[in-house]
């Protein structure tokens, strides 16, 4: 990003799981092929879970587990999905899991722990970054880093602001 391009941001707080998922509901409800989602925060910070939701927004059926182990999930949905956790890799191992083919799928793509392959990721796309632990208040805070990750933050904020005057509250 040039330093003359400023960097369109949101935040929002979560104080339960049932929020988080419902905030990753909403961005799963305006997802679009090729968005790339960067997740960063602790251990415990609930990035799976606003993935769960997020899975959830994209129509997909069944459970949405962790991929730390796996490090890419598939998930079939309205939007094809890739969940892609970096914990337990480190940047020399980004080929091995064809990491530059996935971004440049036509799915969309969540990366957690995406701070450890930054220069890897697409340069326009949506940052989420969860503060907070255990049974601590979440705080997302959101910042695009361009055109097409803007377009996607600003339908998000609709979403969820959709979502929150309804049931989901």
């Amino acid at each position: 990003m040039k330093p003359a391009e400023a960097a369109a941001g949101r935040q929002w707080t979560s104080s339960s799981e049932a929020r988080t998922r419902g905030l990753g509901e909403a961005l799963g409800q305006v997802l679009r092929p090729g968005d790339v989602v960067a997740l960063v925060g602790e251990l415990g910070a609930g990035k799976t879970t606003f993935v769960q939701g997020v899975a959830r927004g994209l129509g997909v059926s069944g459970y949405v587990a962790s991929p730390t182990f796996t490090l890419v999930r598939e998930y079939r949905g309205r939007v094809y999905l890739y969940h892609v956790d970096l914990f337990r890799i480190g940047p020399e191992d980004l080929d091995g899991i064809g990491f530059d083919e996935l971004m440049e799928s036509k799915a969309a793509v969540v990366v957690e722990w995406a701070d450890r392959a930054s220069d890897r990721l697409p340069a326009d796309c949506l940052w989420v970054y969860i503060h907070g632990t255990g049974s601590q208040v979440r705080s997302l805070h959101v910042r695009a880093t361009g055109s097409s990750s803007s377009q996607l933050l600003r339908l998000w904020e609709r979403e969820a602001e959709a979502e929150r005057a309804g049931v989901g509250g």
